[in-house]
């Protein structure tokens, strides 16, 4: 989206009495930076510099607890565009990267972009030290292929990092499943995600994770996962925890 129709997009999407302007750190620019936030929700908030929103700055905040080393690493990221895409092709030492296109087949490329079905990778086994996502995983209809997948092409001490929407209750709420037709069956009222400031259109949600999405990773054979909060203070208190799988040198 060009600089002009993210405006149109934000004045349609401001709220008056929520608008707030503010100046603090952005780890992605690396100085202070002026945010705005057009309503009171973590996504309308955003840097003005890098457009990153509180998801983006936590997931890179932990990553750079995680992996203080990444400039020697291969990543994997689950997403062609957007901050954190922009903050690996200059912080990793290799990116590798896709979407999902579904009038493509995996692997291969449309407009340079390679398409990717996380739940069938068609990478090698043990290819990457780190895979990173944000708010994939719960659009995915079988999660435990894909955590199966990510943890096939991650090599020995390999981590995923990622952020989902997360609810307070420890158990995972199965919104949708796919039926061997492929039909969608809906086990709650549909839910769909988006964001408007990325022009992303609406995206089913199969599931809001609960806290056991760590033990989602370990039945895929991580040997730890945990959920942590970023260490950064972003501004107006934003922040979204963050999942972290460890597969460990022993598999």
């Amino acid at each position: 989206m060009n600089l002009p129709a993210l405006i149109r997009t934000g004045a349609r999407m401001v709220r008056w009495r929520e608008l707030r302007a503010t100046i603090t750190y952005c780890p992605f620019c690396d100085a202070r930076r002026p945010f705005v936030r057009l309503m009171d929700y973590e996504i309308a908030a955003r840097c003005v510099g890098c457009r990153a929103s509180p998801v983006s700055l936590s997931i890179v905040s932990v990553l750079r607890r995680v992996v203080p080393d990444i400039h020697s690493k291969d990543v994997y990221e689950l997403s062609s565009r957007g901050p954190l895409f922009r903050y690996l092709t200059t912080h990793a030492k290799t990116l590798t990267f896709s979407e999902y296109l579904h009038d493509v087949a995996p692997g291969e490329f449309r407009n340079r972009v390679q398409c990717q079905d996380v739940q069938h990778l068609t990478y090698a086994s043990a290819s990457f030290d780190v895979c990173t996502s944000t708010e994939v995983f719960e659009h995915v209809p079988d999660d435990a292929k894909a955590f199966s997948e990510v943890f096939r092409v991650l090599r020995a001490n390999g981590l995923v990092v990622f952020t989902v929407p997360l609810r307070e209750e420890d158990e995972t709420l199965e919104r949708a499943v796919l039926t061997p037709a492929g039909e969608v069956r809906h086990l709650q009222a549909p839910e769909y995600h988006g964001d408007p400031l990325r022009d992303s259109g609406p995206i089913l949600a199969f599931r809001t994770y609960g806290r056991d999405v760590t033990q989602r990773l370990r039945n895929a054979g991580f040997v730890d996962a945990k959920i942590l909060l970023p260490e950064d203070k972003f501004a107006w208190g934003y922040a979204r925890p963050v999942v972290v799988g460890f597969k460990g040198s022993g598999r």
